[in-house]
């Protein structure tokens, strides 16, 4: 990712709010959603607590007559019904995305294995613990934030109300305290204000218990009712996996480009030039003798080509001598002088190595091509099972991942085997690109 250094101006600096948060909270769309967040989390709850208690208890119940099976995974699926329903519950009224869990498929083709996949699931279990505990804390926060958006209303906009209830049978505001010989009402000015401003506390304080209140709707959602880690882990390597077979096809088109435009054509020409030399032997021997010294200078630059084409796939330094030697002959064909360090205790994975060698190769070709610099540096080293790469050069910056560049898609590539790739470029320079690898040697 490119990291942007330009200080933000007079003008494009966020300006605050004129009125505090804890003034305009009670009256935001935020404040009154969590709120109605928490009135409905009660109804639901008692729904999906009596559905997960009847479908499992009926289930455990039938198990010894086998129905109990079915019953169970028919439970299970209606409380991930209800999950969903939960999920888009917490996208539309607080804000929280939550990825779906993977449905579930059968080990093999066929209605029992997809049940018993079912009931194996551990997203399913987590349906139900969800099911059972969220009843106890709908109970509480339903009671909490009525209780406290009630007051506050009701408090607050006493002096709007007061009147009407005052004069009634000896009434004279509302009853604090009564017994035999003594009666409390609010009923004078003061004591009338002291409840508006009692009210109005309490009122600006209930969207931030409200949010308190739901935070742990939040957490119990984001945890028992989303996608588990293995599956986040799982939907990650697919979409690795679609990186490295489009990467993949890319070189291959890549390598038969340069065969039938280079080495091949060349050795097609040269096969054509051997066969007229051949063809005027006996007629012109010079003639001959000069198409097979041209032949000859075309055969050294196929030679050179498909060397130069070998190099790209793999080097056969780089296997022989590792990414010291490797990267020091990448370097010496850059344009500009470059430092190599190289600082590795062993050698790491060959196909990490491999992956190390033509990130630096292509950071040093952009570095020739587009940096506009006098000097650039490479340093490789192992710190934590990982291993760090780090390509910096003084020329003009300006390098950005977003902008559809080659670094976007060296990023892709060093993403589909767990690395991470880091641009530190602004206008003007100068350029630190760093990646991070396994080590896995």
């Amino acid at each position: 990712m490119a990291t942007d250094y330009a200080p933000l101006t007079r003008e494009h600096r966020p300006r605050g709010h004129r009125v505090p948060a804890v003034l305009r909270a009670p009256f935001e769309a935020r404040a009154w959603l969590e709120f109605g967040y928490v009135l409905l989390g009660l109804p639901i709850a008692i729904v999906t607590f009596v559905v997960a208690v009847t479908t499992v208890s009926l289930g455990a119940g039938l198990l010894v007559t086998f129905v109990g099976i079915p019953v169970l995974a028919a439970g299970f699926l209606l409380l991930r019904a209800f999950g969903a329903l939960e999920r888009g519950r917490a996208r539309v009224m607080l804000g929280l995305d939550v990825a779906s869990p993977r449905p579930e498929r059968g080990a093999k083709p066929g209605a029992m294995s997809w049940i018993g996949a079912v009931l194996k699931s551990g997203v399913s279990w987590r349906h139900l613990v969800y099911s059972i505990v969220h009843l106890p804390w709908a109970v509480f926060s339903f009671s909490v934030a009525v209780v406290f958006w009630t007051f506050g209303l009701m408090a607050s906009a006493y002096p709007l109300y007061w009147w009407t209830i005052s004069g009634r049978d000896g009434q004279r505001g509302i009853q604090l305290y009564a017994d035999m010989g003594h009666q409390i009402f609010l009923s004078n000015p003061a004591e009338i204000a002291l409840t508006c401003a009692v009210g109005l506390v309490v009122l600006m304080a209930c969207p931030w218990i409200t949010r308190a209140l739901v935070s742990v709707d939040r957490l119990a959602v984001a945890s028992l009712l989303g996608a588990s880690a293995l599956d986040h882990r799982v939907t990650e390597l697919e979409s690795d996996r679609g990186v490295v077979v489009d990467t993949a096809a890319a070189d291959l088109r890549r390598i038969e480009r340069d065969l039938h435009d280079g080495a091949q054509a060349r050795l097609v020409a040269l096969a054509m030039d051997l066969g007229l030399a051949k063809e005027k032997l006996a007629q012109d021997p010079e003639a001959a003798a000069k198409m097979v010294d041209e032949a000859h200078g075309e055969v050294k630059v196929a030679l050179q080509e498909l060397r130069d084409l070998a190099r790209g796939i793999h080097p056969a330094v780089l296997t022989d001598r590792g990414l010291d030697a490797a990267l020091s002959a990448v370097a010496s064909r850059c344009t500009v002088p470059v430092q190599v360090e190289v600082d590795l205790p062993a050698r790491p994975a060959a196909a990490i190595e491999g992956i190390a060698y033509f990130t630096v190769s292509e950071l040093l070709q952009n570095v020739s091509k587009h940096a506009q610099a006098t000097r650039a540096s490479v340093d490789v080293w192992e710190t934590g099972g990982r291993l760090m790469l780090q390509v910096g050069d003084d020329g003009r910056g300006g390098a950005d991942t977003t902008r559809g560049s080659g670094l976007a898609g060296l990023g892709e590539r060093l993403d589909a085997v767990d690395g991470v790739l880091v641009v530190d470029s602004p206008v003007g320079g100068p350029t630190t690109i760093t990646a991070e690898l396994p080590w896995r040697g």
